[in-house]
């Protein structure tokens, strides 16, 4: 699957959120400044070459839906982030990520709790 760029992603985040959309109902989602109509336009027809993104005419009008889940994009990103920047360690992930942000208690318990949920699973199937 090929990545996205910084804007291509950002008008798939807002397909994704709302599902199908006109170019006229894409760009109130976006901060100020916005982009122009011609603009988002260009994206999304890159994104439709791209096969992110399909489209249903209504006359000269098109509504855009993305043919790509999130999650499926999510997960591919994710996978080529941990081979090309954590050998595929998801030690090396969390060990980065715990180091890097500002993780609160719950958060590292809710992160622990999680870890033991998978551990026994592993186990159970074992």
């Amino acid at each position: 699957m090929k990545e996205l760029t910084k804007a291509e992603e950002q008008v798939m985040q807002i397909l994704w959120e709302k599902g199908n959309a006109f170019i006229k109902e894409i760009i109130p989602e976006f901060k100020d400044p916005k982009p122009a109509y011609n603009t988002v336009s260009t994206i999304v027809r890159i994104l439709e070459r791209k096969g992110f993104v399909g489209h249903i005419e209504f006359g000269k009008s098109h509504r855009y839906f993305p043919l790509i889940p999130k999650e499926k994009y999510r997960e591919e990103v994710f996978s080529g982030l941990m081979k090309n920047y954590f050998n595929n360690s998801m030690k090396q992930v969390l060990s980065h990520f715990s180091g890097k942000s500002k993780m609160d208690i719950r958060e590292a318990d809710e992160l622990i709790q999680l870890l033991k949920e998978i551990k026994k699973k592993n186990t159970s199937n074992e």
